[in-house]
């Protein structure tokens, strides 16, 4: 009797057992994926919230292997058509073929033009805090630096573990929130 109810116990046991993915090795998975890509590609809508003011920009970023940002601003109108490139030595804007170097802080905080930059860089080699999964899809929270001062990067992630929206805590507050279309990788 005691050999039937062992031999019921493994199997209960092994019929337990799921082959489902969790959060963390999705998280895991997605981050080998961005390594050994070329290139990344998105969209995003930039939110930056100072506090006494706010400001939204939408540009197209692609990713090299190094993590080096090349982008295009699309809105606002006023600046439409500014590209440049963000590596972490700094950034570049070029408009009417004149290149401007320019600090990825200013005024203390993370220029709007960098969130993508700072954004990708957590994803590539940022600390993975915590994982969970959501109705529909991930919660990912990525532990960085810039500058010698922390950084906290919540990356929300559809099923695929594919970027939708992330939000940069600077100095304890959130001051850049991204929202990710077109996320690829090749």
């Amino acid at each position: 009797m005691k050999k039937i109810g062992a031999c019921f116990l493994v199997i209960l046991m092994l019929c337990g057992c799921k082959s489902n993915h969790s959060a963390m090795d999705q998280a895991i998975y997605f981050r080998q994926r961005l390594l050994s890509s070329d290139t990344c590609r998105f969209d995003c809508e930039i939110t930056a919230d100072y506090g006494d003011v706010i400001y939204t920009f939408f540009i197209q970023c692609e990713f090299d292997s190094q993590g080096s940002m090349n982008f295009t601003v699309i809105e606002p109108k006023s600046i439409s058509d500014i590209s440049g490139i963000i590596r972490s030595d700094g950034g570049e804007l070029t408009f009417d073929n004149s290149a401007l170097a320019f600090p990825l802080l200013a005024d203390g905080y993370i220029s709007p033009i960098s969130a993508p930059w700072v954004f990708m860089k957590a994803l590539r080699s940022g600390y993975i805090d915590s994982c969970g999964s959501r109705d529909d899809g991930l919660l990912l929270v990525l532990n960085d630096s810039y500058e010698e001062n922390p950084l906290q990067i919540q990356v929300y992630a559809d099923e695929q573990c594919l970027p939708q929206n992330a939000e940069i805590l600077w100095q304890g507050r959130k001051i850049l929130s991204l929202t990710v279309n077109q996320f690829s990788c090749v």
